[in-house]
C-alpha cells in the first residue's frame, strides 16, 4: 500500500473532519495544518480570502500535508494538490447531534478552537453560528462531496457515509485503494 502523501478530509461541519485529520497525521506521520488556524485571527476575525489562498498555497506546494477542509476561495489549489481526498458525507442527524455535543463541549469547557477563539453562548446564538452554517451548508457540501467522487479527472475520494464505515476502514489499517480500486 502507497500511503498518500496530500490528504484532504472534507465534509459538513461537526462530521469530525479535524478528529479524523489529526488521526491520520498521526498514522502516516503527515503534518496537519488545521485550517480554522489558517483562517480565524484572534477575535474571530476572519483572513480575508487572498491571504487565505496564500497560506493554503505555500502548504499545498509542499511534499506532505493533511488539511481538514477546503473552502471556496482556494478550494482548487488543495483539490490540484491532494492525492486523497476523505470525504464524510453522513446523514445530516448525526453530524447535527456531532455538532451540538462539541458545541455544549467547547461551551463547558472554555476550550480555545484557534488563535485564542472560544465558542460562546454570543456566537453560537448568532447568525453566524456554527450551527446556522451548519443547516444552511448540508445540502451544498453533500453535492460537492458527491460530484468530487464521481469526477475521474479529480482525486481519488474515498466517501464514508456513515461512521461506522469510516471505523472500519480505519479498524483495517486506512487502506487506500489505488485508481484501479485495488
Amino acid at each position: 500500500m502507497t500511503v498518500p502523501a496530500r490528504i484532504l478530509v472534507e465534509g459538513i461541519h461537526g462530521s469530525g473532519k479535524s478528529t479524523l485529520a489529526a488521526l491520520l497525521a498521526q498514522r502516516y506521520r503527515l503534518p496537519w495544518y488545521p485550517v480554522d488556524d489558517l483562517l480565524w485571527e484572534p477575535g474571530w476575525v476572519e483572513v480575508p480570502v487572498a491571504e487565505q489562498r496564500r497560506r493554503i498555497a505555500e502548504i499545498c506546494r509542499r511534499d506532505r500535508w493533511i488539511l481538514d477542509g477546503a473552502y471556496h476561495g482556494w478550494r482548487d489549489v488543495v483539490l490540484g494538490r491532494a492525492d486523497l481526498v476523505i470525504g464524510l458525507d453522513y446523514p445530516r442527524g448525526v453530524s447535527f447531534r456531532r455538532l451540538l455535543r462539541r458545541t455544549r463541549q467547547r461551551l463547558a469547557s472554555g476550550e480555545e478552537i484557534c488563535n485564542g477563539n472560544r465558542e460562546s453562548w454570543g456566537s453560537v446564538l448568532s447568525l453566524d453560528s456554527v450551527l446556522v452554517w451548519h443547516v444552511t451548508g448540508f445540502g451544498r457540501a453533500r453535492r460537492r462531496l458527491r460530484a468530487w467522487a464521481a469526477d475521474p479527472a479529480g482525486p481519488p475520494v474515498l466517501l464514508f457515509t456513515d461512521p461506522a464505515a469510516l471505523d472500519d476502514w480505519l479498524a483495517r489499517g486506512s487502506r487506500v485503494p489505488d485508481r484501479r480500486g485495488t
